[in-house]
């Protein structure tokens, strides 16, 4: 038998259609049929070719967040990492990357930081077991790769982003400490800013102040709980940026202010409207030989902290199926998939998200 997959074969390159025969899973191992597959930023940002990401010969499968339902399970496999029975037929959710646990930032308690972390993700799709990325009919889940089953209530919709954008906020938010009363600023309302929102809300942040340059997204932040929002295009100075978060925070600064941009020009900036003492973390700019000029003591004589934080350990993932159920009928989730593409329009679907006409595009597989 064979399943189908859209393959990358370099830089400014339509993704092709073609087909791969499906193998049986290794011990521990499963195979996931896939149902919702999203192009998230760090898709655009290989797309595109910001990303000097790629080793190896291609051509490869892209994609990673995503759900579906078991289609095969590997010798071994009996239950999902919170100890559930497992079958063939469940919808499942599951860590796009599986640390190794035997590096040296494994065994000190930071799997999130394995540099080992990504064993398949630029294995060429013309290699066993070819189902490398979520653009395809099919996903191979290596053993250590966390997975969970959905609950019934959440329909695929709402899970889709659960594996990136939302379990990357939930980790990132806990890293950096936002507390019971924080001021938050979040710059970059896409996916990962919306659910910053959500989330800081959720934490209990008093105030949650959100900046970008898309009216659209910064109505969908305001639906998720922003209490506050900048479109940088409309206020364009820099300056007035800075002095609306202090007028906002009684002159003192964010507690924290979350960069989600994946720019690094919004740098300096954002660490300039942390308060003195306060934090900076920092997600959204995963592309390397990206630079910026920034002056030290910005950081140093105000004691600020900046927090880097790139992916996120497997019980973020659980807290995020968590979250989602808790807050399923206060917020509107489904809005943050704004389109809906076939596999076969995979092309489309980069090229209206590079151009910003979607706030979240989804592959129905």
């Amino acid at each position: 038998m064979n399943a189908k997959a859209a393959v990358f074969t370099g830089v400014g390159q339509p993704m092709e259609l073609r087909e791969f025969p499906v193998l049986e899973p290794g011990p521990g191992a499963i195979i996931v049929k896939v149902a919702l597959a999203n192009v998230c930023g760090s898709d655009l940002h290989i797309w595109r070719g910001d990303a000097q990401l790629a080793v190896g010969a291609g051509p490869w499968v892209l994609g990673h967040e995503m759900t579906g339902k078991v289609y095969a399970l590997g010798r071994g496999v009996v239950t999902d990492s919170a100890g559930a029975p497992l079958k063939e037929g469940d919808r499942v959710v599951y860590m796009y990357y599986a640390p190794c646990g035997r590096c040296y930032q494994c065994l000190h308690g930071q799997p999130s930081a394995c540099p080992s972390r990504f064993p398949s993700w630029w294995l060429s799709a013309s290699t066993p077991p070819h189902f490398n990325g979520a653009f395809a009919e099919l996903y191979y889940l290596t053993p250590g790769q966390a997975i969970f089953k959905v609950p019934d209530e959440l329909p695929d919709e709402v899970v889709a982003p659960a594996n990136c954008a939302l379990s990357q906020m939930v980790f990132s938010l806990h890293q950096v400490g936002v507390k019971w009363g924080d001021t938050v600023v979040i710059q970059g309302a896409g996916g990962l800013g919306v659910y910053a929102t959500a989330l800081a809300k959720d934490m209990g942040a008093h105030k949650v102040v959100v900046m970008d340059r898309v009216e659209e997204r910064l109505n969908l932040a305001k639906a998720f709980g922003a209490d506050e929002t900048i479109n940088v295009a409309t206020v364009a100075n820099p300056r007035q940026r800075i002095g609306r978060v202090r007028e906002l925070t009684d002159g003192v600064g964010a507690d924290v202010v979350v960069e989600v941009t994946g720019s690094p020009q919004v740098v300096a900036e954002g660490i300039t409207m942390v308060r003195q003492g306060g934090s900076y973390l920092w997600v959204g700019n995963i592309n390397r030989g990206k630079t910026l000029e920034l002056d030290p003591s910005l950081v140093v004589m105000a004691n600020r902290r900046l927090v880097g934080v790139a992916t996120y350990e497997a019980w973020a993932l659980r807290k995020g199926l968590d979250f989602l159920l808790r807050n399923r009928q206060k917020l509107p989730f489904e809005r943050i998939l704004s389109h809906k593409y076939p596999l076969e329009e995979i092309n489309r679907a980069f090229e209206e998200s590079d151009r910003g006409l979607v706030t979240r595009a989804a592959l129905v597989i």
